[in-house]
Order: structure tokens, then C-alpha cells, then sequence
């Protein structure tokens, strides 16, 4: 005897459509884009955080091989740091740092109004009446690292020291009240860290 066996046919998955032009073209798009978030921003965003990184490096190298006092008001930071508040509205503000592992310096002059004198002595610690006429507080060895000349004639000098305990900044400071109206304030600012 015979059978007859059958045989069921498996249905056949469907042949893939070809994929369109339009398709094509809007996946490959959608790649590229992809590829650009994914590595485009990241690599930009490294390009323009190193550009900064080298300007910052520069700025600081030259402020560190600068001699003498620049022309410039230090950094807000920098007076915090040392507790120096030079007033709104100074002039011919100029400053320089020293710093070693021991003992760091901040030294600023500028010239100022009577109010700003007495706004930056009252932001410094101290005031007008701690002055000491004919006093100059500033050694000879800190006037030398920056060139002030506190030896001239006829001028009227008035200075104070204003102590602190460590870590906070001891400051000198001398004023040239030689004209009363626009008197120049020099102070060395020393933080021992």
C-alpha cells in the first residue's frame, strides 16, 4: 500500500523591497547627521576649550615673566585674595604679584579722591586716623622690587601697617597726600599661606 503523504509547503518570507532612492538618500542623511553629534561636537568642542587653555597659558606666562608693576587693575580674585579694594573710580591703577613657597606679595598703587581714600582704608581694615604723618611703611626692599621712590623731597608722606593673623594678608601702605585731592595710595599686600 501506498500513501500518499503531503506535503505542506512552508510559506516564503517575502523577498525585501528594493529600497527606494528617496529612502536611500534620507537614511544616508540621517547617518551623517548622527556621525556629526556624535563625533563633529565633541571634537569642536575639544578644538575650542584647547584654543582657550593655550590663550589662558599665554596670559598667565606673561604675567609671570612681567618686571615691575603693570598697568592694569589685578583681578578681582587677586583682591579678595589680599584684601586689597582699590576704590571705584581710581586712576592710573597698577599692580604686581610675587610669589614663592613661602610668602606671596600683591603690590598696587593708584590714585584716587579723598572718598576713595577713605572708602579703600575702611575696605582694607583700617582708616584715615591710623595714618601717621611723615610715615612711610613700605621697606625699602619691597619699594626696590617695584621701583617706588620714597625718598623724594617735599612730598607728604602718611603711612600704616595693618597686621592680621595668618592665613589673612598684613598690608603697608603709604599715601602721597601731597595733593590733597588726588592723593596716590601704594600698598604691599603679604599673605603667608
Amino acid at each position: 500500500m501506498t500513501t500518499l503523504t503531503t506535503r505542506r509547503l512552508t510559506p516564503q518570507p517575502n523577498p525585501p523591497t528594493p529600497e527606494g532612492r528617496r529612502h536611500m538618500i534620507v537614511r544616508r542623511w540621517i547617518t551623517a547627521i548622527v556621525i556629526v553629534l556624535l563625533i563633529g561636537i565633541p571634537a569642536g568642542y575639544l578644538v575650542i576649550s584647547a584654543g582657550q587653555s593655550r590663550a589662558s597659558g599665554r596670559d598667565k606666562e606673561a604675567e609671570s615673566a612681567a618686571q615691575g608693576l603693570r598697568d592694569f587693575w589685578p583681578s578681582i580674585m587677586k583682591r579678595r585674595i589680599f584684601e586689597v579694594p582699590v576704590p571705584e573710580g581710581a586712576t592710573r591703577v597698577s599692580y604686581f604679584e610675587t610669589s614663592n613657597w613661602k610668602t606671596s606679595r600683591l603690590y598696587v598703587q593708584f590714585r584716587t579722591s579723598p572718598k576713595g581714600l577713605d572708602t579703600f582704608l575702611k575696605g582694607a581694615g583700617t582708616s584715615r586716623a591710623a595714618l601717621e604723618n611723615g610715615k612711610v611703611t613700605i621697606s625699602d626692599r619691597d619699594s626696590a622690587v617695584v621701583g617706588w621712590n620714597f625718598k623724594l623731597k617735599g612730598r607728604a608722606w602718611a603711612g600704616t601697617v595693618h597686621n592680621q593673623k595668618d592665613p589673612r594678608p598684613s598690608k603697608d601702605i603709604t599715601v602721597d597726600l601731597t595733593e590733597p585731592d588726588r592723593p596716590w595710595v601704594y600698598v604691599v599686600s603679604t599673605a603667608n599661606p
